[in-house]
């Protein structure tokens, strides 16, 4: 495959080498849930190796296309297990991110005040196969999703198994848990009551604040602040509460409230079903997640037809896939050969 020779790839490569562009697709884009969005932008970017296979990675659902950035690596959501050399890496491989359908990205999404119909796991599935078939990429060598991504696999995979050769889903099932979906539901009510009360960027910070308590493990907390609370303004404030706080604010600082809405909702739509996906699959379970229970994981690869289940312990949880790189970088190499 040669991209340089493709007429919609003229976007000039930035310092990394990496071509980075936004498709623009004309014709009215229908959607799984209802509606449509006429036209559709999806934001890519593909770095790496020229010429070698190419692996799409997604993360959850504030991820987008700068997976990495080997030049400035606050800039890329995946600076820990992607990169030269990295796990997932792009000496060896052509790395393809997204910005996803209904983010804060350059691809098609909400604006502030505005309302962004509903989006499916397999709508970005479908502006996926549009970005292949734009790039003039026949199949995917793997696609590796993690939380939201490793949902948007799921589906692609069903609809598309010609398409990816191999899957490595992390921290993902057929459907959400109903306590996990709990959780994102009062999340989502705090957002929509702050944008009723004209105060949007404080009702994200409490919902990201909530958020992060479910993505980490009881076993981090504990050891990291069992300290006690200290005295300010006339009220006890509290270590953790300190950090889930400041965590809510960095995250409404850049990402859209509304955004979050659409995406954290279709995280609890999603629901695919595991026997029609009969492409290879490496799942990978951690013990610790609260937000997708080992019980899941198990029984997503004991439903789909070629699949290998890991298990790693991780005190991040939900996290591990953006922390844990010693853990996961053996299970990357599946990414390298043929598939298992």
């Amino acid at each position: 495959m040669n991209l340089a020779s493709h007429p919609d790839l003229s976007s000039e490569s930035d310092r990394s080498g990496a071509l980075e562009d936004v498709l623009h697709w004309g014709p009215r884009f229908p959607l799984h849930h209802g509606g449509s969005i006429e036209p559709l932008r999806l934001g890519w970017r593909l770095a790496g190796r020229a010429g070698a296979p190419v692996v799409l990675a997604l993360g959850g659902i504030s991820a987008h296309r700068r997976v990495f950035d080997p030049q400035q690596a606050r800039a890329g959501w995946w600076p820990e297990l992607a990169g030269p050399a990295a796990a997932l890496d792009s000496d060896r491989v052509r790395v393809l991110g997204v910005d996803y359908v209904g983010a804060s990205g350059e691809s098609s999404g909400p604006v502030a005040g505005g309302e962004f119909a509903s989006i499916s796991s397999y709508d970005q599935a479908e502006a996926l196969r549009l970005l292949l078939d734009h790039l003039h990429i026949g199949a995917l060598r793997a696609i590796v999703g993690a939380s939201y991504g490793g949902m948007v696999a799921l589906a692609f995979a069903e609809r598309y198994p010609e398409r990816v050769e191999q899957l490595l889903i992390i921290s993902a099932a057929e459907h959400t848990h109903p306590m996990a979906t709990a959780w994102r539901s009062v999340q989502r009510r705090i957002v929509r009551f702050a944008l009723q009360l004209g105060r949007p960027a404080e009702g994200l910070e409490l919902a990201r604040a909530l958020a992060m308590a479910t993505y980490r493990s009881p076993q981090e907390f504990a050891e990291r602040f069992a300290q006690p609370p200290r005295l300010e303004q006339g009220r006890f404030v509290f270590p953790v509460e300190e950090y889930l706080l400041s965590r809510g604010r960095d995250y409404a600082a850049r990402y859209l409230p509304e955004a979050f809405l659409c995406l954290s909702e279709s995280i609890d739509l999603h629901a695919v079903d595991a026997r029609r996906i009969g492409v290879p699959t490496t799942a990978v379970a951690v013990l610790e997640d609260q937000l997708v229970p080992i019980a899941d994981m198990r029984a997503l690869a004991a439903r789909l037809p070629r699949a290998r289940l890991c298990e790693i312990s991780s005190r991040y949880g939900h996290d591990a896939f953006l922390r844990e790189s010693s853990a996961l970088r053996p299970i990357f190499e599946c990414l390298y050969g043929e598939p298992w």
